[in-house]
């Protein structure tokens, strides 16, 4: 069995028709087969207008990108456009899988693509210069060799960044722990996406005179001895929106939380699964940006034009874990009066 989970359905928005549903997970690269009751429906929307074909790659599951493509969804349906999403595809983490549903997408002659994260958007990139591609969750479009500029992408592809606010989150660490000194960044190193944010990390560090070191992983597997390797070596342990490091959350609150190392995170899913606290982008609203992009260009207007989107920093929201402030030890009153 490979890597890429399918669910093939049909959505139809604004037509009074309901959606059919299948979901399964295949051992083969043939995009997932559509019931017959889902053709019929499809032909009946188009008998009345343009049925736009959409796929999905999303790059692994947690709770961050599944907001994010909850809200791509969404945000189609509040569009009221007819629309068939020919395939739903997760790559679960693994890049090469990415690949393979890239070119299962290109080749379903999709109207548009909607990837989620970095790599998923690098293999759409890959994988067609034609079909419009939207990316969403993506840190930096540009830094990534995506787009041309973020102001004027020149190409097929376009979306919403999921850009962090690192500077604000720093902050959150100088405010909470002034007497630190020294700064942890977990990240995996082959995320194009995470190497951006840790460069941003020293350099908001430096503001506070914080030292950092660099803790990285090359998948999920290695996060329990990573974490564990960065205990009694720092302060605070920063984790930007990095999808391996969401994926484990769980895993990282667990070891830093029975060892009293503080966590401050890129986003509130990652506080949810028990981190200490984070400035958080809104995913639902950043994959409803998407959509909105997204039925632009199905409507006539092109990528190459449309610049790359951010939630503004007034839109991000601090979040707290109290539990775990309180198996830390941490006093949060002092950011009552913070945003």
């Amino acid at each position: 069995m490979n890597n890429i989970s399918r669910r093939s359905f049909l959505t139809l928005a604004g037509t009074g028709l309901a959606a059919f549903g299948l979901a399964a997970c295949g051992g083969n690269n043939a995009p997932a087969t559509t019931s017959a009751a889902t053709t019929t429906a499809a032909t009946t929307a188009a008998a009345g207008g343009t049925t736009y074909r959409i796929g999905i790659l999303q790059l692994t599951q947690h709770e961050a990108l599944d907001a994010a493509h909850d809200g791509f969804v969404a945000g189609l349906k509040e569009a009221g456009i007819a629309y068939e999403i020919t395939n739903d595809l997760n790559a679960s983490g693994d890049q090469s899988a990415c690949q393979t549903a890239a070119q299962t997408l290109v080749n379903d002659k999709n109207d548009l693509i909607l990837a989620i994260a970095t790599p998923a958007v690098e293999a759409c990139a890959g994988a067609t210069t034609e079909i419009p591609v939207i990316g969403t969750a993506v840190t930096d479009f540009a830094g990534s060799g995506l787009v041309a500029s973020n102001d004027a992408p020149g190409g097929n592809i376009t979306g919403t960044s999921d850009l962090t606010p690192v500077a604000e989150q720093f902050e959150l660490i100088n405010k909470l722990f002034p007497q630190a000194k020294k700064v942890g960044l977990l990240y995996a190193s082959n995320e194009s996406n995470s190497e951006i944010q840790a460069k941003m990390a020293r350099d908001a560090a430096a503001k506070y005179s914080l030292e950092t070191q660099d803790f990285t992983v090359s998948n999920t597997n290695d996060i329990q001895s990573v974490v564990e390797s960065a205990v009694g070596k720092i302060d605070v342990l920063y984790c930007p929106t990095d999808n391996t490091i969401a994926s484990g959350m769980a895993t990282v609150a667990q070891i830093c939380n029975e060892n009293k190392l503080p966590t401050v995170v890129g986003e509130e899913n990652m506080v949810k699964n028990g981190g200490l606290v984070s400035y958080s982008i809104n995913y639902t609203e950043l994959g409803k940006r998407a959509a909105a992009m997204a039925v632009k260009v199905l409507q006539g207007e092109k990528p190459a034009t449309m610049a790359i989107e951010h939630l503004a920093a007034e839109e991000c929201t601090l979040v707290k874990n109290e539990e775990t402030a309180k198996t830390l030890g941490v006093d949060l009153s002092v950011l009552d009066s913070t945003k």
